[in-house]
């Protein structure tokens, strides 16, 4: 067999191999819905990147992606994760939540962990976050989409935390 870029000849057959879809995961068992309905400008124009959101019903959130953890706010209330191929994923639990300063929010991962889609990282005392007025959209978001080549979101409903809720090409 001879390789030749993207290309193998195989006694004479040629080969093209497909690149494989990527998948992000939703963290949280809820109600999936499109980036554009999240009441908050940042999110809703992609100032910050392209994803979904969900507004959960359960007040653990796991990882939607395997990698590293690059960032966990001081206020606790969004974690930045980076997978294997590079793509940056924010996980911003609720609206204006920073305001609440940490309150609410109980992080299980620190920078540098590396860990697997569905790996515990926030519980989430959304109740609290609630009864302090904030809302509960929980928007999921690659920070660099222009290093996807393709992306395809699942459309709006309920969704089960490890549901696909993104797909991309590196």
């Amino acid at each position: 067999m001879v390789k030749a870029g993207k290309v193998s000849c195989v006694k004479g057959e040629f080969m093209f191999f497909k690149k494989k879809e990527l998948e992000i995961v939703s963290p949280v068992k809820g109600k999936l819905i499109s980036i554009k309905d999240v009441p908050d400008i940042t999110f809703s124009e992609e100032m910050v990147g392209k994803g979904v959101a969900v507004i959960p019903e359960e007040n653990e959130l796991y990882s939607p992606v395997g990698g590293t953890v690059t960032t966990v706010f001081p206020t606790s209330h969004a974690i930045g994760l980076t997978t294997k191929d590079g793509i940056d994923i924010l996980l911003h639990i609720g609206l204006d939540t920073v305001n609440l300063k940490g309150e609410g929010f109980d992080v299980k991962v620190k920078e540098g962990d590396e860990v697997k889609a569905g790996d515990l990282l926030v519980v989430a005392d959304f109740e609290k976050i609630k009864l302090a007025g904030y809302r509960l959209e929980t928007p999921v978001i690659i920070c660099n989409p222009e290093q996807c080549k393709k992306l395809t979101y699942t459309k709006p409903q309920a969704v089960n935390k490890g549901d696909v809720i993104i797909k991309y090409l590196k």
